[in-house]
């Protein structure tokens, strides 16, 4: 969750933490990763479209819900970080075995 004192900028972006929060919580719902991020629900919307899009998601309707898988194996996009998987990533953040 967002606090008021947080900083002007963070290391992770809107993506990132979108991210970061569906692997810590498959079954979360838009709403719940809203909040925790501090955005709307919307934008986290089209967040999980980016990451379905590019393969770092996948997604699985249940009933009235939505299942997210994270692919682990999916190679962040930017040069400097390309070298890197998500799941080794979501490792570190979510200090947990090499997995989603």
């Amino acid at each position: 969750m967002v606090t008021a004192s947080a900083p002007g900028w963070t290391f992770l972006s809107n993506h990132g933490h979108v991210l970061v929060s569906l692997a810590a919580d498959p079954d979360v719902r838009i709403r719940d990763i809203a909040a925790q991020v501090g955005i709307t629900e919307r934008a986290v919307q089209m967040i999980v479209a980016d990451l379905t899009a590019a393969g770092h998601v996948r997604r699985e309707r249940i009933g009235r819900r939505n299942r997210y898988t994270v692919v682990p194996d999916a190679s962040f996009r930017h040069p400097l970080e390309e070298h890197l998987t998500v799941g080794a990533f979501l490792a570190l953040v979510l200090d947990r075995p090499n997995r989603p």
